[in-house]
């Protein structure tokens, strides 16, 4: 599978930490309509969505999203109940086929609506560890207990990286503007409020095209010249929380397709814990001059199913703008970074 297939646009909602009120329709509608309006485009090739049920409390919540894209007459259209960067990779592939030349893919979560510890825990084993009521934020805690003790690391390492992910997001006008980080009593210790992701609403969508669509879509088209996805084993306790090995193993095949470490400028790394940013920027070889999380990351914006979608979409619109030439995005899903999808962006023709 070779067939150039690039980013030409991207679209995100201002994201909030309050209960945004709206229905699916709502929270999507202007970004659907945005992106259309920007591409020209009224209908896609393929058409993927990514969100989750859970969240809806009702099934197959993802339908009546579909008529904000407008589903009649009939289009070929596909979700999955994951990040949508997942949705992305199903999108790629479908245009590695050759059959189409256009795809529209989204994502969106309404977080605030619901209890995300109990919801999340429902991600874990059945048997031995959802029982339990072990949420994402203690599991969190001892990776980072885990990587502090192995690396070295302290809690002013983890309060910076939360410092700079906030400043940036303050500049960022579609991030929730956060204050610096202020002294505070542990969450769940070694982390603190500033360490973990807000919860958020919001939604994000991305069109992907092919060869010389691309070209005539976009002026600067981010090509995506390598993408690749791996997993963890489903139990934390029989794996290394320390390290990242199913990042780095898609950051090796995502990057194998000609770019090293050494040339990313830019990388959106979905780190939703203060701690996670050290582990992926360790296991995808990123050196201290990469800017990293420019936008403010998911420290300062987390709608669940759409922020891994938007770390590749901010890592494409720096292609686009011009302000870097070879940038990185990553996605994660699962506790203690189970599933991890790396897309690594180019400028080059």
């Amino acid at each position: 599978m070779n067939r150039e297939v690039a980013v030409v646009a991207f679209e995100q909602t201002r994201h909030s930490a309050e209960p945004a009120g709206f229905a699916d329709i709502e929270l999507l509608a202007p970004v659907i309509t945005a992106i259309k309006e920007k591409t020209g485009l009224k209908r896609f090739g393929f058409t993927c969505s990514g969100s989750n049920d859970y969240l809806e409390g009702r099934p197959f919540a993802f339908v009546s999203a579909l008529e904000t894209v407008g589903a009649w007459p009939p289009i070929s259209e596909s979700h999955v109940e994951m990040d949508a960067a997942w949705a992305l990779y199903e999108a790629w592939v479908q245009l590695q086929h050759g059959e189409i030349d256009t795809a529209l893919v989204y994502g969106f979560g309404k977080s605030t609506q619901n209890h995300l510890r109990e919801v999340l825990t429902q991600q874990l084993d059945p048997y031995y560890l959802a029982p339990l009521g072990l949420d994402q934020v203690s599991l969190a805690a001892l990776q980072a207990r885990a990587y502090m003790e192995r690396s070295g690391a302290k809690e002013d390492d983890l309060r910076a990286v939360a410092a700079r992910s906030r400043a940036s997001g303050r500049d960022n006008p579609f991030a929730v503007h956060l204050p610096e980080p202020e002294d505070a009593a542990y969450d769940v210790a070694p982390l603190r409020p500033y360490d973990i992701a807000p919860i958020t609403d919001g939604a994000a969508a991305i069109v992907l095209a092919a060869g010389d669509r691309a070209r005539e879509l976009c002026e600067r088209p981010a090509w995506i010249r390598g993408i690749d996805h791996r997993t963890e084993a489903h139990l934390p306790g029989v794996r290394d929380l320390t390290r990242s090995e199913a990042a780095r193993l898609a950051g090796e095949k995502a990057l194998g397709a000609g770019t090293r470490a050494e040339e990313i400028e830019v990388a959106e790394l979905h780190a939703q814990f203060s701690h996670e940013e050290l582990i992926l920027r360790e296991a995808l070889g990123l050196g201290e001059d990469v800017a990293v999380n420019p936008s403010g990351g998911a420290l300062s914006a987390n709608p669940m199913m759409a922020a891994g979608l938007i770390r590749i979409g901010e890592a494409a619109a720096r292609v686009h703008d011009g302000s870097a030439n070879r940038t990185l995005g990553h996605a994660s899903s699962g506790p203690c970074l189970q599933q991890n999808l790396v897309c690594v962006l180019s400028g080059d023709k």
